[in-house]
């Protein structure tokens, strides 16, 4: 991306966002290549585990695509997993995503992402760092770029995320930063839903649906979001035979149940989550199922 311009902004600059002012412990220049955030349009910060199961990948996935349908800006940290699900699904949706970095915006990392990265710019996202070009992606500059990344956001939403996870230091950032804090709800012996389902228990909001996001963002109104028709129950019921009948103490793979149920991803998404949550299926390692104790 070398003909990608890399742009020096500083503080009390007319493009420099406003919302630091509101902030402690903000930077005082930013460098950036492509655009920042719209501030005129609703942003939610999608974070989560760089290692997550297909679960977590899916609704980030899912989620970002759907906010950004509806014309919310995605923003993330670009690392492996979750953060790259939620890029994918906004550039999905059509609305601009932007991605903070811990490490100079010339240095795309992990270098795997550097698809994702391009595209981010082409389509008319930004890429986002405090650190200037050339300065390489250490450890400690991650938990600290976080706190941009919940400034930046009208809300947080957590996806996945261990007891101890660098995904709750921003949710910490979203909490002292007065931020609407969500969490995506997973098995309770799941070891990457143990963050989420404490933030939770403390008292995050329940990401059940994008809806649930819009409607908190004030994108869609309560009354719309109450006329939107839930499957019929029998047909959802028809779809968890059909998916527990691909299932049992032998592991299976998503493509394998869609290939034998015909069923498309999205039908199979919808339905095992709640048979997963309710125990009927287990994910034993990352995309591979098998049949619950409680089946």
């Amino acid at each position: 991306m070398t003909e990608n311009k890399i742009v020096h902004i500083l503080k009390g600059d007319d493009v420099f966002p406003q919302r630091f002012s509101n902030y402690a412990n903000m930077p005082e220049e930013l460098y950036l290549i492509g655009s920042l955030p719209d501030p005129a349009k609703k942003t939610v910060a999608i974070v989560g585990a760089r290692v997550c199961t297909a679960y977590g990948r899916i609704q980030a996935f899912q989620f970002a695509k759907e906010l950004s349908r509806n014309g919310v800006q995605i923003i993330s940290g670009l690392a492996a997993g979750i953060d790259t699900e939620g890029h994918k699904g906004a550039l999905e949706g059509g609305t601009p995503t932007f991605a903070v970095l811990g490490s100079g915006v010339d240095i795309c990392y992990p270098s795997s992402n550097r698809v994702v990265y391009e595209r981010i710019v082409q389509k008319g996202g930004g890429i986002i760092s405090e650190y200037p070009p050339g300065s390489p992606p250490l450890a400690y500059h991650f938990p600290i770029r976080n706190r941009i990344i919940s400034a930046l956001a009208d809300l947080v939403l957590v996806m996945e995320a261990r007891a101890r996870s660098g995904s709750l230091i921003t949710a910490n950032y979203a909490l002292d930063q007065g931020k609407p804090l969500y969490a995506l709800p997973g098995a309770i012996h799941e070891k990457l839903s143990e963050g989420t389902n404490q933030l939770i228990f403390d008292g995050a909001g329940l990401a059940l649906s994008p809806e649930v996001i819009l409607t908190e963002l004030g994108v869609i109104s309560r009354k719309e979001t109450d006329c939107i028709e839930p499957a019929s129950k029998p047909a959802s019921d028809a779809l968890s035979g059909k998916i527990l009948a691909c299932l049992s103490t032998t592991p299976v793979t998503m493509n394998e149940i869609m290939r034998q149920t015909g069923l498309s991803l999205r039908e199979v998404t919808e339905v095992m989550i709640p048979l997963q949550l309710s125990g009927r299926i287990e994910e034993i390692s990352k995309g591979n199922f098998t049949i619950g104790r409680k089946s």
